[in-house]
């Protein structure tokens, strides 16, 4: 979806000032991001694949973890090549139209990556709290209805922030202190008021992250209080890892988003806001499909199978 630039800006491009400053980093970094792109890239096509291959996966948890490695995927690869080239080139230079697109897209799936990692706490809070209505609550209707409502946030959220973006205009300053262009650092730019911006990051934001926070922890007091309930000790020790994982990508995902917007944006806070965005914008998607696959035995039955057919030849 191309963004048409505006005629009263009189910015026509941008300059990513990229991750650090430091030339003598630049290579190392390229290699270090390069790495973590295919594995990223490997890790959440793979596990793509792999459900959509086995039948025995075609269950709700994996039906949500498919969307997330499919937002993972898309969302990577919307900044990603252009971080790559601000470590080659030193100059990371990004049209006015082509900024606004990336803003759009990498809003677009971090807002839809919020709602779907939601919809997996509730999946796990209707599979431990109430097992026995499991097949009648999540439904294939209502897994469909969840995951289009996670899109539907993010469409919204990126229409609102692209939209008031549009609005401002960028005189002379250019550069943009961060690897992709992302809402604050953009603020920043601006020779016009950005208090209608400052009020709908402050607003959107607030909802994107509060809300889900908000319905993943009490779904997890109810679970954890339905854990610490059931007798066996093989069941407790069960019931905690099939939580785990989703709790170990929930904290590295919302701790840093939150770390980076909740946060007053000033210079010096951008330049920590950098670091931590690293987190959410290239560790989580990378980790996501390592943390859901080595600590899950039916991804491990899948994999083994997969590779059985591949080695006599007959996949499909």
């Amino acid at each position: 979806m191309g963004l048409p630039a505006r005629n009263d800006s009189f910015v026509t491009e941008f300059i990513l000032a990229g991750l650090t400053g430091r030339p003598e980093l630049q290579q190392t970094l390229f290699y270090l991001f390069l790495i973590i792109y295919i594995i990223t890239l490997v890790g959440n096509l793979g596990l793509i694949v792999l459900i959509g291959l086995n039948a025995h996966l075609h269950t709700p948890m994996y039906y949500f973890l498919f969307n997330l490695s499919f937002i993972d995927l898309c969302y990577s690869s919307v900044f990603t090549p252009t971080m790559l080239m601000t470590f080659v080139s030193r100059k990371g230079v990004i049209s006015y139209a082509g900024c606004m697109t990336q803003l759009f897209f990498f809003l677009f799936f971090v807002i839809s990556e919020c709602y779907v990692l939601t919809s997996m706490a509730y999946d796990r809070y209707v599979a431990i709290c109430s097992p026995l209505l499991y097949k009648v609550t999540m439904s294939p209707w209502v897994c469909a209805v969840l995951s289009s409502a996670s899109y539907v946030m993010g469409l919204a959220g990126a229409t609102v922030h692209t939209g008031c973006m549009l609005r401002l205009t960028f005189c002379r300053a250019n550069t943009i202190n961060h690897y992709l262009c992302d809402i604050l650092p953009l603020l920043q730019l601006s020779c016009t008021s950005t208090f209608v911006n400052e009020v709908v990051v402050v607003v959107v934001v607030g909802v994107n992250i509060t809300l889900p926070s908000l319905t993943i922890l009490i779904s997890y007091i109810f679970i954890l209080t339905a854990i610490l309930h059931i007798q066996s000790t093989q069941g407790r020790s069960k019931a905690f890892r099939t939580c785990s994982s989703h709790i170990i990508a929930l904290c590295l995902f919302f701790g840093s988003a939150a770390f980076m917007y909740l946060k007053y944006s000033s210079p010096g806070s951008m330049d920590q806001g950098k670091v931590s965005s690293v987190f959410y914008t290239n560790v989580v998607p990378m980790l996501n499909p390592l943390i859901y696959s080595l600590r899950n035995k039916d991804v491990k039955v899948a994999l083994r199978r997969v590779l059985v057919k591949i080695r006599r030849g007959n996949l499909f």
